[in-house]
């Protein structure tokens, strides 16, 4: 099971000083009692509700900074870890006090020499940019970067950034919110950097990978909100909403696009609910 082998991986990492915090949502008790029994070590704290990713992992922040972790490092349960990968992030985030967010080489789980991402920029139309995105890893990214935002799938944070900036803002749910959490800390004036030699490998995300319905909807609302709650030019709000009317426009008149009929709707569906300003868990009934 992919949780069972992540933890396995963070239980070998080569840091000594950390301590793991496994948030779950009404799993099953046998399951539970499995990963307390093996992980003597590990911490389970129990949701009462699914906040999304980023309601559910502020709650492991405020546990984290409440038994006064220095760094906080997110971390999706379908990630396996290097032995040194975490003490590379560490290492690196403490060479400069100026460093807020530290992310790793990310590849994918299916194709280990893959890259998934190497850290992401934004477009001058605010896009998001996964650097390295499927190439293959020929040591292009060997050395440390400065990056606009880390993939969510792991994300290293400074307690004092998150002091300074706050944590992940849960009216975006799922998707796009490590991307606004990033440009929110580096606003604050904290560094981001992507870490090649700390690698890791990612189960959720394959090259082929084909999105559901609810990926559309949040990438379009959440991706709306972002671009409002930082003031994006304007250049890059026009070509944003360009670019959503010419994808319905195309996904309803052309006939070779009607499998793109429920990710339509879900794409109408983002646009409406943030112009009404609905965020949260995405209502599926238009």
């Amino acid at each position: 099971m992919d949780t069972f082998e992540c933890l396995d991986s963070l239980v070998g990492l080569t840091y000594p000083n950390h301590k793991i915090i496994f948030l779950d949502y009404i799993s099953d008790e046998s399951f539970l009692n499995a990963i307390g029994n093996i992980y003597c070590d590990v911490s389970i704290v129990s949701l009462d509700e699914n906040l999304g990713y980023a309601g559910n992992n502020n709650v492991g922040i405020n546990v984290a900074l409440k038994r006064g972790a220095d760094w906080v490092f997110l971390l999706n349960d379908d990630i396996i870890m290097n032995p040194k990968c975490l003490t590379k992030l560490v290492n690196a985030g403490e060479n400069d006090l100026e460093i807020g967010v530290v992310g790793p080489l990310v590849y994918h789980f299916d194709e280990p020499h893959v890259i998934q991402s190497a850290g992401g920029l934004l477009s001058k139309y605010w896009e998001s940019i996964h650097l390295g995105k499927n190439e293959l890893d020929q040591g292009q990214y060997n050395e440390t970067q400065p990056v606009e935002w880390i993939s969510g799938c792991a994300i290293l944070v400074r307690r004092e950034a998150i002091e300074q900036a706050g944590m992940l803002d849960q009216n975006y749910f799922m998707y796009w919110e490590e991307t606004e959490w990033c440009i929110r800390i580096n606003r604050a004036g904290w560094k981001i950097i992507n870490v090649p030699q700390a690698k890791i490998w990612h189960k959720g995300v394959q090259r082929d990978y084909q999105p559901k319905p609810s990926f559309t909807y949040y990438g379009t609302r959440n991706h709306l909100l972002t671009l409002a709650k930082h003031k994006a030019p304007i250049r890059a709000r026009i070509f944003t909403w360009l670019q959503l009317l010419r994808t319905l426009l195309s996904w309803s008149i052309k006939p070779k696009w009607r499998d793109k009929r429920e990710h339509r709707n879900a794409m109408w569906k983002g646009m409406f609910d943030f112009l009404r300003k609905h965020f949260g868990q995405w209502s599926s009934s238009f």
